[in-house]
C-alpha cells in the first residue's frame, strides 16, 4: 500500500511503514508543509495497531539537505529571523515530528542514504536507531548561517556523541560521513550504500522476531533514563509496569 502526501510518501508492507521525502531535485530540503505532512503521517501510524516499525528515508541522493534555505530566505520579509531562530512556521511542525519520532510506541529507524544536514540530522537522531550509508555526508551547519538549534540538536547530539565531540561538530559546522557518525556513536550502524536497504530490512526482521510489548517498554524506559538520570531512572525501571503478554509462553519454550 502506498499513499502520497505532497513531498512525503507513505508505503506500508506488513508491520513496517516507510516514510520517504520525495523532493529529490531539491535534495529533499524540508519545507513547512513537508513537516506538517510528516507529522500527520506519524500521528496516524502511532496508533495503528498493525504497524510496529516506522522507517524514515529520502529519495535520490539525500536523506534531506535540511531546511529549504531558499524558502526560508523568501519568508524573511514577512517573518524575519529573530535570535537565530527559524520561527514557528518551521519550529512548531518540526518539534511535533521529533517528539513523535522519539516517543511514539513504534520503533523508528532513520535510513540515511545520502546528504543529511542540520534540521534533517535533528530528525534522524530523534529516531530510535539510525542506519547510514558509509558515504553519507552529514553535518550541523546552524552556526554557518547564524542560526541556533530549536529541534533538539543541542540535547540529542551531546547525549549521543558526548560533550567534546558535539561541541566540535557544532562549533566548526564541518561535514562528517555516515561511517564517522557510527564510529562516534551518533548513528548505530553504517554500511556501504549498496547494502543499506538490505541491512535495514534484515535488522527489521530481527526486531519483528522480538515481542512488541517488550520493545515498547524498552523505548519508554530508555526515554525516561535520558530524562531522569541514573538514580531516578533505575527507580523508574523497577517500579513501572507494562502490559507485556505471552512472556510466560515464550520463556516456557526453553523448558520444554
Amino acid at each position: 500500500m502506498s499513499e502520497d502526501s505532497r513531498d512525503v510518501t507513505l508505503s506500508v508492507s506488513g508491520q513496517v511503514a516507510t516514510l520517504t521525502f520525495t523532493r529529490p531535485d531539491a535534495l529533499n530540503a524540508l519545507t513547512p508543509q513537508m513537516l506538517i505532512d510528516l507529522g500527520d503521517h506519524l500521528e496516524a501510524l502511532s496508533t495503528n495497531p498493525e504497524i510496529e516499525v516506522v522507517v524514515l528515508t529520502g529519495e535520490g541522493r539525500a536523506f534531506s539537505a535540511g531546511v529549504d534555505l531558499k524558502a526560508l530566505a523568501g519568508q524573511m520579509a514577512d517573518r524575519p529571523i529573530a535570535g537565530g531562530m527559524v520561527g514557528g512556521l518551521l519550529d512548531v511542525p518540526a518539534r511535533r515530528v521529533t517528539s513523535l519520532l522519539s516517543t511514539m510506541p513504534k520503533i523508528t529507524i532513520a535510513k540515511v542514504n545520502g546528504f543529511c544536514f542540520t534540521g534533517a540530522l535533528e530528525l534522524a537522531i530523534a529516531c530510535d536507531v539510525v542506519f547510514a550509508a558509509n558515504e553519507a555526508r552529514c553535518g550541523d551547519t546552524h552556526a554557518k548561517f547564524g542560526l541556533r538549534p530549536t529541534w533538539g540538536m543541542s540535547q540529542r547530539l551531546m547525549a549521543l556523541a558526548g560533550p567534546a565531540r558535539a561541541r566540535d561538530l557544532s562549533y566548526s559546522a564541518r561535514q562528517f560521513t555516515g561511517a564517522e557518525a557510527a564510529a562516534w556513536g551518533i548513528f548505530a550502524h553504517a554500511v556501504p550504500l549498496a547494502d543499506l536497504d538490505t541491512e535495514v530490512a534484515a535488522y527489521i526482521e530481527v526486531l519483528l522476531a522480538n515481542h512488541p510489548d517488550s520493545l515498547r517498554a524498552y523505548k519508554d524506559l530508555y526515554n525516561h533514563a535520558l530524562d531522569l538520570g541514573l538514580s531516578d531512572g533505575l527507580a523508574f525501571e523497577y517500579g513501572t509496569h507494562y502490559p507485556i503478554a505471552d512472556a510466560a509462553s515464550r520463556v516456557g519454550k526453553f523448558g520444554s
